[in-house]
């Protein structure tokens, strides 16, 4: 099927933690129509199903696809154009409105839930840049040999369990900094440490720790100064700490100066092998995977998919 190279395939992914689900897609709607895009629309269902729908596009020839979603139907759809030929990929630019519990990499390029027609302006201008992505190698549970990417971080241990809980809970806080404070107290009364032994550059980490977070880009406030195009992953690496050290390091998470804090072990590199985890959990863009099985590599790939940006 021919399609016009101006116009847009978009996948609307309705916030099932609001309560009033559809009001953004008719914001979304009328700035389309004020800005005359041309588009295609198809909304998401279930989980799962933003990565059919942005294959169908790219299969339909569509050079601009734009999801109305958080950050993880971003991340299903960056791993639908990973799953294409290069060439192809090359033609076609991902695009975001934010719509989503978690909105960290949509938030980290300046676009807003609460400035959709700014968004649309932006988008419509066509801005690319070409952004890394974070993976991870693993085997699953079947021996099976997996690759899945990542926009913006993973986490592995406590922080990866907070933040699943945080999407369930988003709606009755509001704001980033609440829902934040609620995982950081969280942390302040469970104290749980794994043992983990890990690779980052020269250094093996053979200690317990409280969370892991490898961040492609701010990580929701753990990797602060991660930028997507640099070819390379910040990691931090938070120890336990000690109640009076815990409030201090909440203070500084606030402040995006969680790097200061005597707990935190930061880090720059291009891969980080985990020999072992402990079994901690582990989340990508926000949502708990099943964590893999034995050791697995966590890397990034340089300059792989076009994104628009502000302009």
């Amino acid at each position: 099927m021919a399609v016009n190279e101006f116009k847009w395939g978009i996948v609307y992914c309705p916030n099932r933690s609001s309560f009033f689900p559809n009001r953004t897609w008719e914001k979304v709607e009328r700035s389309l129509k004020a800005n005359n895009i041309d588009y295609d629309f198809v909304q998401s269902e279930r989980k799962g199903s933003v990565t059919r729908l942005v294959k169908m596009f790219i299969n339909n020839g569509y050079r601009t696809i734009i999801i109305v979603g958080g950050d993880s139907a971003l991340n299903d759809a960056a791993n639908a154009f990973m799953q294409v030929d290069a060439k192809v990929r090359d033609r076609i630019a991902l695009g975001t409105i934010p719509n989503g519990t978690m909105n960290d990499f949509a938030t980290y390029w300046e676009f807003r839930e609460d400035e959709i027609n700014r968004t649309v302006r932006w988008l419509k201008r066509r801005r690319i840049r070409k952004i890394d992505l974070g993976y991870i190698r693993y085997h699953n549970a079947e021996g099976e040999r997996c690759r899945r990417y990542f926009l913006n971080c993973i986490n592995i241990g406590l922080v990866a369990s907070i933040t699943h809980i945080r999407r369930s809970t988003h709606h009755l806080f509001g704001s980033r900094a609440l829902s934040f404070f609620s995982s950081f107290i969280l942390m302040a009364f469970q104290r749980l440490e794994y043992k983990m032994d890990l690779k980052i550059n020269t250094d093996e980490i053979r200690r317990k720790v409280m969370t892991v977070c490898i961040g492609n880009c701010r990580g929701y406030g753990q990797t602060p100064n991660a930028v997507p195009y640099n070819g390379l992953l910040d990691v931090s690496i938070v120890c336990h700490a000690k109640t009076m050290q815990f409030l201090n390091g909440f203070y500084l998470f606030i402040k995006g100066k969680i790097l200061n804090h005597r707990s935190v072990l930061p880090y720059r590199t291009r891969q980080v092998k985990v020999v072992s985890s402990g079994h901690a959990p582990v989340s990508i863009d926000g949502r708990l995977m099943k964590s893999p099985v034995g050791n697995f590599t966590v890397g990034v790939e340089q300059e792989v998919l076009n994104f628009l940006i502000p302009a």
